[in-house]
């Protein structure tokens, strides 16, 4: 698997470090699950997605770079590494649905959607465990 230079940093990783990135995915879901705010749901959901990018990529011992289109980065290195296309196609309908919250006046997630999305970052999670 090749890294792109220009999102990730070639970096060692401690067992402790990792362990505190699965832990603030962990910590995402356990607030996603437990809220009933379709908007948080979904907020935590989408983080715990990168945030079991960002551990899995650490796994490969590689640091995200904050960059303009990191999160799409994350999302399809997550995706090569774990030889899922799923993550990329649902990953990215997350990512670009998350945008269009935050960007648009007259977006809106339904519960079905964000249950879904919710099932499978969750899913995502025990497999990586």
């Amino acid at each position: 698997m090749k890294f792109n230079k220009n999102y990730f940093l070639k970096q060692a990783f401690s067992q402790n470090e990792l362990n505190k990135y699965k832990k603030a995915a962990e910590r995402d879901l356990s607030i996603a699950n437990k809220d009933e705010e379709i908007e948080v749901i979904f907020h935590f959901t989408y983080m715990a997605l990168l945030k079991i990018g960002i551990l899995v990529i650490a796994k490969e011992g590689y640091r995200v770079k904050s960059r303009p289109g990191h999160h799409i980065q994350i999302i399809e290195t997550l995706s090569s590494i774990l030889k899922s296309k799923d993550i990329a196609i649902i990953g990215d309908k997350i990512r670009r649905d998350r945008n269009l919250d935050l960007y648009s006046a007259s977006a809106l997630i339904t519960k079905k959607d964000v249950d879904a999305y919710y099932r499978f970052v969750s899913e995502l999670f025990q497999t990586i465990k």
